[in-house]
């Protein structure tokens, strides 16, 4: 298992495609179960942001090297994941290996070079931590994941069309429920007060930046999640860790562009942080 590049210059131009191809092929192969799966993490950007029609002044969003699928639980009550395991192996998709040569249960891979794809799953009660591996069968698990709830309120569904990671040609395309722009930003919130990876940071930043006609847009979707006490913790976190330039989050957004702090670009970002709280507190 490859750990996860600090800088953008890290994410190869073509790795995007290929896990887009990617996500296309399991929509195609899961069919009748995609309604159960969302996705979140590092490929919503580039599904909720036109990345074939953006301004002059915009960058392309710099990708992501693997695809985070949300289960709901209703997957383990109604015992359903075992039909998705057994579509997942008959598809070509198995378990990846750690740094010990181990496989992975939460760790999926496909292809070579591989596309690595992570469950996640919602805590069920308190006794779950963060982070830790909910069982669903004896080679597949997924990250319990606090929050993970929000993005089957607030999410869009987006046709992906083109090839798959196989090769083959999708005529019409296929629906995938993809996480929403105010889910995204708590998630990802959450997600940097864990793990405080620098891509976490560019991501909420490229969101924020570039979503719908503002900043306002996301907010519009935000507000109505704040009531939810993984909303609240979001909200507070980005208060502190993105408080001023040089707080954690600024730092780590200019980090991943160009591996050094950068101020314009920390002020940039705390700019839109903060423009978000306040429209959210409107």
């Amino acid at each position: 298992m490859t750990e996860k590049p600090t800088t953008a210059a890290g994410y190869p131009p073509e790795q995007i495609a290929r896990v887009r191809a990617t996500c296309l092929y399991l929509a195609t192969k899961l069919g009748d179960v995609m309604p159960e799966l969302v996705v979140i993490g590092g490929l919503v950007p580039a599904l909720l942001i036109d990345q074939q029609n953006l301004p002059d002044n915009v960058t392309a969003y710099v990708g992501t090297m693997d695809i985070d699928l949300g289960l709901t639980f209703a997957l383990v009550s109604q015992e359903r994941y075992q039909e998705v395991a057994s579509r997942l192996r008959n598809a070509g998709v198995e378990p990846d290996k750690n740094a010990e040569g181990k496989p992975t249960r939460q760790r999926w891979r496909i292809s070579d070079p591989p596309v690595i794809v992570d469950f996640l799953i919602e805590p069920q009660d308190n006794s779950q931590r963060p982070g830790s591996i909910f069982s669903l069968d004896t080679d597949w698990g997924a990250i319990v994941t606090p929050g993970l709830h929000l993005a089957f309120q607030n999410n869009k569904m987006v046709t992906l069309t083109g090839q798959t990671i196989a090769g083959e040609t999708v005529h019409g395309g296929r629906q995938v429920r993809v996480c929403g722009a105010g889910a995204f930003v708590i998630l990802k919130a959450l997600a940097f007060r864990n793990r405080g990876e620098n891509k976490d940071a560019y991501d909420l930043f490229y969101l924020l930046r570039n979503y719908g006609q503002g900043v306002a847009d996301v907010a519009a979707e935000l507000r109505p999640l704040l009531t939810d006490p993984s909303a609240q913790d979001a909200m507070q976190y980005l208060r502190e860790d993105f408080h001023d330039t040089n707080s954690l989050g600024p730092r780590r957004t200019a980090e991943f562009f160009f591996g050094r702090p950068d101020e314009p670009t920390q002020a940039d970002v705390m700019g839109f942080v903060s423009d978000l709280l306040n429209a959210c507190s409107a």
